[in-house]
């Protein structure tokens, strides 16, 4: 096997203050190539004054750079987690009207951080979408059982390529920080809802745990694949994802992840490390994914037209 190749630079795309010009680690893609990107955009946070991130944490300072790189990267996917409504609004206007997005809140009554999908409706149209609570419960709203003290949710939507016919499932999910047990229940649980789905899939999130961590290898000791460990183009020198606010880190846990059906072809996958303006939009990183899948692999959608669920 060919190893991957790496064209990453070892520093990432930084513009200066007021340059409203950004260099996209992938920017759009033209079919049959589709752009999956996972961010996880932490949640706007109250002030503490003389905190070492004070300023840099500020929902009113990343916001601006964070609408800049998403114009620039403009993909087929994104997944985003831990946003608040209002911060998903935001995000949505900055998106356009070519996307529409799914999503709920982990609460009981659907409120607080959100995870959800940003789908470019140009490409793709949502056929169905359903969101599942990481619990023995899963569609009880707010519903917990595996040891995190906070609710842990996933959703998931179905997709109709619109260029090429086929249908995919995309789940996006946010693991819990603390609970270890947690992180690994909720892989059991979603790698069992994968493996029922007929058609290619894609998970992705912030996983809060590292590659090779138990929750990361039993999601991908069945039909899924880390997408930049099978990428022939790595965008990273070895990143991980979680930079809190400085620049990317060789060798730092990657907890975000990109994971792909194994049939899928990833032509080049990794952490993007673009500084619009020279501010870090979150805390984190995101997370890249160029892929297509062989003819015949994917499953080719009915002509009937399917109404989307809540």
């Amino acid at each position: 096997m060919t190893p991957p190749t790496d064209t990453s630079a070892a520093t990432p795309a930084t513009t200066g203050p007021g340059d409203h010009r950004v260099v996209p680690t992938v920017g759009p893609v033209v079919a049959p190539d589709l752009h999956l990107m996972t961010y996880n955009v932490r949640r706007r946070m109250p002030q503490v004054l003389g905190t070492r991130h004070a300023l840099a944490d500020r929902w009113s300072t990343r916001l601006p750079a964070l609408r800049l790189l998403l114009e620039a990267e403009r993909p087929s996917v994104l997944g985003i987690q831990e946003a608040l409504p209002d911060q998903s609004a935001q995000l949505t206007d900055a998106l356009g009207s070519d996307y529409a997005s799914v999503g709920t809140g982990r609460d009981r009554d659907r409120g607080g951080e959100r995870v959800e999908l940003h789908v470019d409706t140009t490409r793709l149209r949502i056929v169905r979408h359903e969101a599942l609570w990481l619990s023995a419960t899963p569609t009880v709203p707010g519903s917990r059982s595996y040891g995190n003290m906070i609710p842990r949710t996933a959703v998931h939507a179905e997709l109709d390529d619109l260029a090429t016919g086929a249908r995919l499932h995309v789940v996006v999910t946010h693991f819990d920080h603390l609970s270890a047990r947690s992180r690994r229940h909720s892989a059991v649980q979603l790698r069992t809802f994968t493996d029922a789905l007929d058609g290619p899939v894609v998970v992705m999130g912030d996983f809060n745990a590292g590659v090779g961590s138990p929750a990361h290898r039993e999601l991908t000791r069945g039909r899924l694949v880390d997408s930049r460990e099978v990428a022939d183009e790595r965008l990273d020198p070895g990143w991980g994802s979680y930079s809190n606010y400085g620049p990317p880190r060789t060798g730092g846990r990657r907890l975000d992840w990109l994971l792909v059906d194994a049939g899928a072809h990833v032509d080049r996958a990794g952490v993007g490390g673009v500084r619009p303006g020279g501010v870090a939009p979150s805390d984190h990183d995101p997370v890249h994914a160029v892929l297509r899948w062989p003819s015949g692999h994917a499953a080719r959608h009915p002509a009937e037209h399917h109404p989307e669920e809540s």
